[in-house]
């Protein structure tokens, strides 16, 4: 007898051995249509897995949030099942689930082409309607690498090749094409309803520059088209928001070939950066941090003490003086620490709180750099906390308070929460770990925040908490992040004296509320496509004349708005109003002021915003208190 507990705690027993697929037939003909997958004993596994013992049993279907990645999976392979039917002399790699999609890595002859893609995904629509059943079966390593040698796939030889010994391996296969795999996946493809091949890249073989460039095809699956279509819907939008796009309509920043990865930022952009930097600024300094500078290049010796140097090396810029080597610094950490071990730190001086704008190198690879939000150069809104184990959650608290404080003020409410725990290899005691991870998730508790919990995600040394923030489009953007560190302050010999006179070396949180202000204000913009709030806008308004006799009067208005302190722009060139009306609005200015005689006659102005609405006349001083009532104060 086999007993199958299945969750709402109900037991079915069965006289012999049967599939997954078999169970749910057992409930009802349409569970069993419906279902995907099967998790036994919280394992994955296919419907045609065989349950020869008791188990508990949770079926699969479209709407859990598992099927998602089972769906994905399975389309990679079929794109790869697609492209071995069009281009038999095409090598396959390897396929795997990434964040909204799949993609899969080709060796051909050629190059695809948009063309090529076209007809690849006719194939797989093609393929999903023959309905192939997907079967899985196990093989030897030896069989395995026999197999697939003798179907010419070296790829895949050379994988299993680097595979241990005695490790069984699975193969998946649907009509004429198998796959190595672990699984699990649809039991037909026929469950594969909605997807779309998106782009083509390339990506070197094993992610090595020195390998054989192959080629990437990427694509998105879903559950049914309603999902594909709302998500293709956001693509497109995403495009229209992308911040490379608008920066560049703006003239807010360019990136040019003798700089890669890092950023020339023109007035108008700089003036954003400017205000962000001054409200972080001002922020934090109510919650008692002390801004410091520490220098760009540092001696060699200082990173290896601090564990960089091995774990980081390749990724740091480096330099050579007077038989010195020195490192462009890649982080703030060390010389903070350095700056603490000035002076002897009692515990009546804890916590400190030490806060860096820093300028950072890290010498990131070239296919990843993308626009402003990944860069070789980047500015922090760095931090580190100085204090006791007794001190830490109080120290998580205030941070917290301060994130949402900060991100309520650029307009993002919506934020994801995720605590990572302890690695399986990590240094430090079970109850170092313990009181930690309670500290963390109490902070959090505390502020009645709900937060994901992600086991063994933490560094080797402590735990973290991170902060994503949700755009107007739905999309996370990781950016706060909360870090505990009691091993960086003890190997750069950082103590302070405790109340029993005993020395002691203090914990470190390593805290950043938007991360890289570089990739913060590309968020910014996307989310805003450029139409910002009037405090962040570059030129808050724009004063335009009708003709050439009203330039003075324009003029002057616009010195008494550039005199109090707001960011005005002045055209008084021979363009035609409509022409300079469309230009002002094309470049998101907030605020149109229109000059003609009616305006010198009554010594006013007349007012426009930039969605075209008409807000009539009214006076300068009138005008200057709008523009304070929308300001941050």
């Amino acid at each position: 007898m086999i007993q199958v507990k299945l969750p709402d705690n109900s037991i079915k027993n069965f006289e012999q051995a049967l599939t997954i697929l078999d169970v749910a037939k057992s409930i009802s003909p349409s569970l069993a249509k419906a279902t995907l997958a099967g998790r036994i004993n919280e394992e994955l596994k296919d419907v045609s897995y065989l349950i020869d013992h008791d188990c508990s049993l949770k079926l699969v279907t479209e709407k859990d949030n598992e099927a998602l990645d089972i769906i994905r999976h399975s389309a990679a392979h079929l794109l790869a099942q697609a492209v071995k039917q069009l281009f038999p002399g095409a090598q396959v790699t390897i396929g795997p689930v990434i964040e909204n999609g799949f993609f899969y890595d080709f060796s051909y002859e050629r190059a695809f082409t948009p063309e090529d893609v076209v007809l690849i995904e006719k194939r797989m629509h093609d393929i999903v309607k023959s309905n192939q059943i997907i079967e899985r079966k196990e093989l030897s390593r030896e069989d395995a690498i026999a197999y697939f040698a003798s179907i010419g796939e070296k790829y895949k030889v050379e994988i299993i090749s680097a595979i241990a010994n005695d490790q069984v391996l699975s193969l998946y296969t649907q009509g004429d094409f198998t796959d190595l795999c672990r699984g699990p996946h649809v039991p037909s493809t026929s469950k594969i309803k909605a997807f779309k091949l998106t782009k083509l890249a390339g990506a070197y073989w094993r992610g090595d520059s020195k390998n054989e460039m192959l080629q990437r095809i990427y694509g998105t699956a879903w559950r049914n088209k309603e999902e594909l279509d709302n998500y293709l819907t956001i693509q497109e939008e995403a495009k229209r928001r992308d911040h490379r796009i608008i920066g560049k309509n703006l003239d807010l920043f360019h990136q040019q070939d003798e700089a890669p990865g890092m950023i020339f930022w023109h007035p108008k952009g700089w003036a954003i950066w400017q205000e962000v930097e001054q409200l972080i600024r001002r922020e934090i300094s109510l919650d008692g941090y002390q801004e410091l500078k520490t220098p760009q290049i540092v001696d060699r010796s200082l990173w290896e003490k601090s564990g960089h140097w091995s774990m980081f090396g390749e990724s740091m810029f480096t330099t050579h003086s007077e038989n010195r080597d020195y490192a462009i610094k890649p982080m703030n950490c060390p010389c903070h620490i350095l700056v603490f071990n000035q002076g002897l730190k009692s515990y009546r001086d804890l916590p400190i709180r030490f806060a860096e704008f820093g300028s950072c190198h890290r010498n990131e690879p070239s296919g990843s750099l993308h626009g402003i939000m990944r860069v070789r150069n980047f500015i922090q809104d760095d931090g580190h906390i100085f204090c006791t184990e007794d001190q830490l959650q109080n120290e998580a608290q205030k941070f917290i308070d301060l994130v949402f404080r900060i991100y309520k003020i650029f307009g993002f409410n919506d934020v994801a929460i995720k605590l990572s725990t302890r690695p399986e290899k990590r240094v430090g005691d079970d109850s170092f770990w313990d009181s930690s991870e309670t500290a963390l998730a109490n902070a959090l508790e505390s502020k009645n925040l709900k937060y994901t919990l992600q086991p063994g995600e933490g560094a080797f040394y402590g735990p973290k908490i991170e902060f994503a923030l949700k755009d107007c489009l739905g999309r996370e953007w990781q950016c706060g992040t909360l870090q505990l560190d009691p091993n960086m302050p003890g190997r750069l010999g950082a103590t302070y004296i405790a109340e029993d006179g005993s020395k002691k070396v203090p914990l470190m949180l390593h805290r950043a509320v938007l991360g890289s202000l570089e990739r913060f204000i590309g968020v910014l913009i996307e989310h805003y496509a450029g139409d910002f709030p009037l405090w962040l806008a570059p030129i808050q308004a724009a004063v335009l004349n009708i003709s050439e006799k009203q330039a003075p009067y324009a003029v002057s208005v616009y010195n008494n708005l550039k005199n109090n302190g707001f960011r005005c722009e002045l055209d008084i060139s021979n363009e035609k109003i409509g022409y300079k009306i469309r230009e002002k609005t094309l470049l998101k200015v907030p605020y149109l002021i229109i000059i003609g005689d009616k305006e010198i006659e009554n010594n006013t102005i007349t007012l426009r915003k930039r969605d075209g609405t008409d807000m009539g006349s009214m006076t300068l001083e009138q005008f200057q208190e709008l523009l304070g009532s929308e300001l941050i104060s």
